[in-house]
C-alpha cells in the first residue's frame, strides 16, 4: 500500500498481515482521488473515515493536507495500526475503536467528507442505515460529500442525496452530496 499524492507521495505504508481487512486498491484509490480533485482543495477539510480498515484513505488525505480526520474501526489491531502510522507520519488522525453504527447515531461533528467503506459483505438494509444516519444526523457539511465503496452486487443508486456512482472493476464508489444554499438559489 502506497501513498499516492500530496506530502508523502510514492511513501509506502505495510500493516500487519493478520488485519480483517480488504484494502482499497491503489487503482481505485488513485481514480476516487481524481474525482475529488475537481470538487475539493484538500487543504484543512474535515474528513470522517469509516471502516477505516488500515487506514489507507486517511492517510491519503493526511498527506494532501486535509485536517482533522477522525477514523472509526470497530477493530482493535486496525485503530492501533493507524495510531502508529499517524505518529509516524505526524498525521492529524484521530483513531477511534468503535462499532461504526453506534458512533454515527451518537456523534455530533460535522464533516466535509465522509467516506465509508463497508465489509462488501455487508447487508443491503446495513448500508442503507449507514446513509440514512449520515444525513438525518446532519454529518455532513453543506456542500459535503458522502462516499460509499461497496462491492457492484450492491445497489444504492436509489437513496436522497444520490450525486453519482463510478466504478472499477468489482468495487463502486457511490457519491452523495447536499448542495450548496447558493447553488439552489441557482438553479
Amino acid at each position: 500500500m502506497r501513498i499516492i499524492s500530496g506530502k508523502y507521495k510514492g511513501r509506502r505504508i505495510n500493516p500487519p498481515k493478520n488485519l480483517p481487512v480488504r484494502p482499497t486498491t491503489d487503482m481505485s484509490k488513485e481514480s476516487l482521488f481524481n474525482i475529488l480533485n475537481n470538487h475539493f482543495n484538500f487543504f484543512e477539510l474535515k474528513i470522517l473515515d469509516l471502516f477505516s480498515g488500515t487506514g489507507n484513505i486517511s492517510y491519503e488525505f493526511a498527506s494532501r493536507g486535509a485536517t482533522p480526520i477522525v477514523s472509526v474501526d470497530g477493530d482493535f489491531g486496525c485503530i492501533k495500526f493507524i495510531k502508529q502510522t499517524a505518529t509516524e507520519f505526524d498525521f492529524d488522525i484521530t483513531a477511534i475503536k468503535s462499532d461504526v453504527f453506534s458512533f454515527l447515531a451518537k456523534h455530533q461533528s460535522s464533516y466535509d467528507i465522509i467516506f465509508a467503506d463497508p465489509p462488501y459483505g455487508m447487508e443491503q438494509k446495513e448500508f442503507e442505515k449507514l446513509i440514512d444516519l449520515v444525513f438525518e444526523n446532519e454529518l455532513l457539511d453543506e456542500g459535503g460529500m458522502l462516499i460509499v465503496e461497496h462491492s457492484k452486487h450492491t445497489k444504492l443508486d436509489h437513496k436522497e442525496h444520490f450525486s453519482f456512482e463510478k466504478s472499477y472493476g468489482g468495487s463502486v464508489f457511490t457519491f452523495y452530496e447536499i448542495e450548496s444554499e447558493e447553488e439552489d438559489e441557482i438553479d
